[in-house]
């Protein structure tokens, strides 16, 4: 199995999701992580990654990591300096429209934001309420190119979309697609050499359907032309995805994957969860499972089942507990204070 991994975790894309994944693996497999310099779970985002921001990382002696996976924007030049020169990097995409959709709820409270009541009305004049100036105006356009670390107001041009393509496809050995999750978790199960348990997951970080509304097709057309670099990178890799399962697996065999790991999935659900699944935040009763509330997103958390023998609790904990809270407890242990 591999153990060392870069996954430049891309805002609003089912990425907390696959960092449960990381961190459960990197856990029982006692790997380290490049945390960020006194915990928290970003990487001074959202300036470019640079190697200092790693807690223990010193250029004297660089140490290296086995899992780099917080929020960062990434450059390469200076993620090399923490992980092992044979890591796999990945990271996952979502639809622009939908990502776009699911970024004005969430961050509800930044400046591109704030003052439009819907998204109808920010493409009534998106630049009276977008101003690239605005330190956090990367959340309204553009996101998943500038996670990657290029400029998000660029001009489009197809000189442009071509060089970005090519220095992401140089970058990286995979890119899941957050709208086909599970067949994402095959491929990274088979370029990881890890077992299915281990990239088996239950969705966190999600909202509740009551916040979501359907969008007119004008303004899915909006939200594409507004972020036409996004859905340039998406439309390419979503392709390169279907080839790669094709040359990789074969539609025939992912199918079968894929029905494995949904019957793995409900068993744990059967065994670890009380009731059918997500709970709404204030039916959660076990207060170190509630997920962080953003914005006017209302996120989902979950119920463990009562009377679990130890080591099921233990797994069934792992399996459910919000990437804040996990985080911190990774980040606890591997700079526990060593006893003199």
């Amino acid at each position: 199995p591999k153990t060392d991994i870069v996954f430049l975790k891309v805002h609003k894309s089912a990425s907390s999701t696959v960092m449960n994944v990381l961190f459960r693996f990197g856990e029982t497999h006692n790997l380290t992580f490049a945390f960020p310099i006194g915990g928290g779970n970003q990487l001074f985002y959202p300036r470019h990654f640079l190697a200092r921001f790693v807690q223990g990382f010193s250029p004297r002696s660089p140490q290296q990591f086995n899992i780099l996976c917080h929020h960062m924007r990434f450059l390469q030049p200076e993620v090399q300096k923490v992980v092992s020169s044979s890591a796999v990097y990945f990271s996952i995409l979502r639809n622009p429209v939908q990502l776009m959709e699911s970024s004005f709820m969430y961050y509800k409270g930044t400046s591109a934001f704030s003052r439009a009541r819907s998204l109808e009305e920010f493409f009534s004049q998106p630049y009276h309420y977008y101003n690239p100036a605005d330190s956090d105006s990367h959340y309204a356009r553009n996101l998943m190119t500038f996670d990657f670390g290029f400029n998000p107001d660029g001009v489009v041009s197809a000189k442009r979309v071509q060089l970005m393509l090519k220095a992401i496809e140089a970058s990286f050995d995979l890119l899941l697609i957050s709208e086909y999750f599970d067949e994402s978790m095959v491929l990274l199960k088979e370029m990881l050499c890890w077992d299915l348990d281990s990239v088996i997951s239950f969705p966190l970080n999600i909202r509740d359907s009551s916040t979501k509304s359907p969008l007119s097709d004008t303004i899915v057309e909006k939200i594409k032309d507004w972020n036409r670099l996004d859905w340039e990178i998406y439309t390419h890799f979503n392709r390169t995805f279907w080839e790669r399962i094709d040359q990789d697996i074969g539609r025939e065999r992912m199918q079968q994957e894929v029905k494995a790991l949904r019957k793995r999935q409900a068993e744990l659900a059967r065994t670890c969860l009380q009731g059918i699944g997500s709970v709404a935040p204030k039916d959660i009763k076990d207060s170190s499972l509630q997920p962080l509330q953003h914005g006017k997103a209302k996120i989902l958390g979950y119920n463990l089942k009562q009377g679990l023998d130890k080591e099921t609790e233990s797994m069934c904990r792992r399996l459910v507990t919000p990437e804040l809270q996990y985080s911190s407890a990774l980040y606890k242990k591997q700079f526990a204070q060593k006893r003199p």
